[in-house]
C-alpha cells in the first residue's frame, strides 16, 4: 500500500465495519447512503484507511463491487493538501485493476463543484446526469439537506467514471 512520513493506506479489517458505520455517521450525516435510488449501508462495504503514523484515520474511502463493476461510495480526506484523497483513488484504481473490473465509477451531487474539479483533474469522466435524483433520494434519507455547497440548491446526481482500459 501507499505510505508517507503523513499517512499511510491500508484495507479496512473485518472488525473495523462498526468504525467505519460511526464515521459515515459523523461525516455524512448517517450510516447510509443513497445511490441510483439504492439504499447503501456502512455495514455492508469494504475501504481503503488512511492512517496517520499515530493510527488516526486521517481518510477514507468506502466501495463496493458488484457484477465486474466497482462504485465508490464515499470519500473523505480529513486533512487537504497532502495526498490522501489522491493516495486512496489510486488505491481503489490499483483494486479494480487487479481484479479486472469492467467499470469503476461513483456518483456526486451537482452542488460538490470542489468534487466535480478534484475527480477530473485525476482523470475521472463525466459519464451521466440524473437530474432530479437527489428529491427521490431524500424519501429514502430525509437527511440529505436541500442546499449544499456554495448555496446550490441539490436536486441531481451525477455520475462519474475513471477509465481502466
Amino acid at each position: 500500500m501507499h505510505t508517507t512520513a503523513f499517512f499511510s493506506l491500508r484495507p479496512l479489517l473485518p472488525s473495523e465495519q462498526e468504525c467505519l458505520t460511526t464515521f459515515w455517521q459523523e461525516h455524512w450525516g448517517a450510516p447510509l447512503m443513497v445511490t441510483r435510488g439504492v439504499i447503501h449501508h456502512a455495514r455492508d462495504l469494504s475501504a481503503f484507511v488512511a492512517e496517520d503514523p499515530a493510527g488516526a484515520w486521517v481518510g477514507l474511502l468506502s466501495y463496493r463491487v458488484e457484477g465486474g463493476a466497482c462504485e465508490v461510495m464515499s470519500l473523505d480526506a480529513l486533512r487537504e493538501g497532502q495526498g490522501i484523497g489522491t493516495a486512496l483513488l489510486g488505491a481503489i484504481v490499483g483494486l479494480a485493476r487487479a481484479q479486472g473490473l469492467a467499470r469503476l465509477w461513483l456518483i456526486t451531487t451537482n452542488d460538490n463543484t470542489r468534487a466535480l474539479r478534484f475527480y477530473q483533474r485525476r482523470g475521472w469522466r463525466l459519464a451521466a446526469l440524473y437530474p432530479g435524483a437527489v428529491e427521490a433520494a431524500r424519501a429514502l434519507k430525509p437527511s440529505i439537506p436541500l442546499s449544499g455547497d456554495d448555496g446550490i440548491p441539490i436536486r441531481d446526481e451525477i455520475e462519474l467514471e475513471y477509465p481502466l482500459g
